[in-house]
C-alpha cells in the first residue's frame, strides 16, 4: 500500500464548510436505466457547439458519433444509447441556467446496442504522444471537474510548453458533492490507468493524485491500487479539507508550492491539472473503446427521497434521475445543478445531464442572506479570499463601473468561489456583483475587438482600392508610351479612354 504524503504549500484564506455528504456516500454507485428519451446538447464544452452529422429519422447506435466538433476548442458528441433521432431542436440546458440550446433528441429503442469499434484497442504506450492526444479528442473527453475544457487540447498545449508534472484532482471540497469520492473508491484502477495514459500523452515524468483528508476510504483504496501498479512516478497526496482547495490554481499551490501568475495558466509553472473522473474516462476510451457517454453524478439534498451517486447516460433528464432516486420529498423547493457554492439554479427538471453535471442538488429552501447593508470595511472578505484579492475594493469599483480599477485590483483573477459572500456581515452579494462586472468588462472588450476588426477591414479596403488605382495608372502610362510611337490618332484614343475611366470613377 502506498501511503499519502503531506509536504504541502500554503493556501491563503478559504473556509471549513459542513460536508453534508454522508447520505450520498452510504451506498455504492447505482446505474440509472436507459431512459425513454435522451437529449444531447451540442455545446457540452468550451468553444463553439458541435455540428450534428445525423438527420431526423436516422437510427443510431450507442457510441456512434452524432455531432462533430468545431474549431480548436470543441469536442465531439456521441449517442449514449441506441435509438432514433426524433428532433434536432432547442432544449433547456443547465449550462445556460435552463435557457434553450440546440440538442439532438434520441428516442431510445431499449436495446442499448453499441456500434462496433473500427479498430481493436492499441496499447497506449505504443502510440506517439501526439497521436494519443488526437485519439483522446475523438472520444469526446472534456474536463469533468466542471470546466469542460477539451482534454486533448489541454494536453497538446501543455506538451508544447514542456510541462512535466500531472496533477489528478480528487479534491471535492464543495458541500454535498461526492461523485469523485465514490469514483475513487470503486474505480481506483481506472483512475491510475488513466493517469499513466495522460502521462504518456503529456510526456510527464511525475504525477500526484490529490485527495482531501475527509475521504479515508478513497485514500485507502487508491493507496492499495498504487501498490499493485507499482508505478513509482505516481504518488498520493492528502490535503486539508478547506474550501476551495480544489480550485486549479489553489491545488497547484498546495501540492507544489508554486503560484500560478495572475492571468496565467498552470502550464506557466510546469503543471497540468485533470480531474480524477477525466482520467477514468480517458482509460475507458483508450483501453475499451468507450467514448464519454456517461458520468457519475451526485443526486442529493433534503428534497430528494434517496440521496445517492448514480452513473447516468449523458442526455438523461434530471427528472428521470430524480425519479430513480425515489422522487422529490415534500421539502423540495430549489433545484441546483452543481453545488451550493458554485452551482446554477434552474427552473425545470427537463434539463439533461451533460458532461459537466457533477451534482443534482434539491434544497428545502431558497437561501436567504438577510437585508443588504453598506460595507463596514471589516476586511473579513479579504481574509478568506483564496486568490488574495481585496473584495471590498472590487465591490466599490464595480458599483462605480470603473473598468480600469477593476482590472488593477484583479477582478479577472476572481474564481467566484463565494467565500466572501458567506462571511460578509453586511450581506452584500459580492460574487454576483463581480460576475456582472466581469460581464460588462467582457462586453467592452468584445466591442473594442469589433471596432478594431472594422478598422482593419476599412484600412484593407482603402489599400486595395489604392492598389487597383495604381495598377490602372501604370497601365495607362504603358499605353501612352506605346501610343507615342504609334502617332496622334492613338494618343487621342488613349486620352478618350482615360476620360471615360474618370467619368466611371
Amino acid at each position: 500500500m502506498s501511503a499519502p504524503t503531506y509536504d504541502l504549500g500554503k493556501l491563503h484564506g478559504g473556509l471549513r464548510l459542513p460536508g453534508n455528504k454522508h447520505d450520498s456516500t452510504a451506498a455504492p454507485i447505482y446505474d440509472v436505466p436507459v431512459p425513454r428519451q435522451l437529449v444531447l446538447p451540442l455545446a457540452q464544452h468550451v468553444g463553439d457547439p458541435a455540428q450534428p452529422i445525423v438527420g431526423i429519422g436516422e437510427r443510431v447506435l450507442k457510441g456512434q458519433l452524432v455531432a462533430e466538433h468545431e474549431g480548436t476548442l470543441g469536442a465531439p458528441v456521441h449517442a449514449t444509447s441506441s435509438g432514433k433521432v426524433v428532433a434536432i431542436e432547442p432544449w433547456p440546458i443547465s449550462r445556460r441556467f435552463g435557457d434553450p440550446a440546440p440538442c439532438v433528441v434520441i428516442e431510445t429503442d431499449g436495446e442499448d446496442r453499441a456500434i462496433e469499434a473500427a479498430d481493436a484497442p492499441v496499447p497506449f504506450d505504443a502510440l506517439p504522444p501526439d497521436i494519443l492526444a488526437a485519439k483522446i479528442l475523438q472520444g469526446g473527453i472534456v474536463g469533468l471537474g466542471g470546466a469542460v475544457f477539451p482534454t486533448a487540447q489541454k494536453l497538446m498545449q501543455a506538451t508544447t510548453l514542456g510541462t512535466t508534472k500531472l496533477i489528478l484532482n480528487g479534491v471535492e471540497c464543495e458541500p454535498y458533492i461526492s461523485c469523485d469520492d465514490v469514483l475513487m473508491r470503486e474505480r481506483a484502477d481506472a483512475i491510475i490507468g488513466g493517469a499513466q495514459i495522460l502521462m504518456h500523452a503529456l510526456g510527464a515524468d511525475e504525477c500526484s493524485i490529490v485527495v482531501e483528508s475527509d475521504k479515508p476510504e478513497a485514500i485507502d483504496r487508491l493507496g492499495e491500487m498504487l501498490g499493485e501498479f507499482g508505478d513509482e512516478r505516481i504518488t498520493l497526496k492528502q490535503v486539508p479539507t478547506i474550501y476551495p482547495s480544489g480550485g486549479e490554481d489553489q491545488l497547484i499551490q498546495l501540492v507544489t508550492n508554486r503560484e500560478v501568475p495572475s492571468g496565467g495558466l498552470p502550464t506557466d509553472v510546469g503543471c497540468l491539472v485533470q480531474n480524477v473522473g477525466t482520467a477514468a474516462a480517458v482509460y475507458d476510451w483508450i483501453e475499451h473503446n468507450e467514448p464519454l457517454i456517461s458520468r457519475v453524478t451526485t443526486v442529493t439534498g433534503p428534497g430528494v427521497a434517496q440521496p445517492m451517486n448514480v452513473r447516468a447516460r449523458i442526455g438523461t433528464t434530471v427528472a428521470d434521475i430524480i425519479n430513480f432516486a425515489g422522487g422529490y420529498t415534500e421539502l423540495a423547493r430549489l433545484l441546483i445543478i452543481g453545488g451550493p457554492m458554485t452551482g446554477k439554479s434552474v427552473s425545470t427538471d427537463r434539463v439533461p445531464v451533460v458532461k459537466a453535471t457533477n451534482c443534482i442538488l434539491v434544497l428545502s429552501e431558497v437561501p436567504s442572506v438577510g437585508t443588504t447593508r453598506p460595507c463596514i470595511r471589516c476586511g473579513d472578505c479579504a481574509a478568506v479570499c483564496p486568490v488574495q484579492l481585496l473584495p471590498q475594493q472590487l465591490y466599490w469599483n464595480a458599483c462605480a463601473d470603473d473598468e480600469k480599477k477593476l482590472r488593477a485590483y484583479g477582478l479577472t483573477d476572481c474564481i467566484e468561489c463565494g467565500c466572501c459572500d458567506l462571511v460578509c456581515p453586511s450581506h452584500i452579494p459580492l460574487t454576483a456583483d463581480f460576475r456582472k462586472a466581469k460581464g460588462r468588462i467582457q462586453e467592452l472588450a468584445d466591442e473594442k475587438a469589433r471596432a478594431e476588426r472594422a478598422r482593419r477591414r476599412f484600412e484593407a479596403r482603402n489599400e486595395r482600392l489604392q492598389r487597383e488605382q495604381d495598377s490602372r495608372n501604370e497601365e495607362l502610362e504603358r499605353q501612352k508610351d506605346t501610343a507615342r510611337s504609334a502617332g496622334p490618332a492613338a494618343i487621342a484614343e488613349i486620352l478618350k479612354r482615360k476620360r471615360d475611366q474618370q467619368d466611371d470613377d
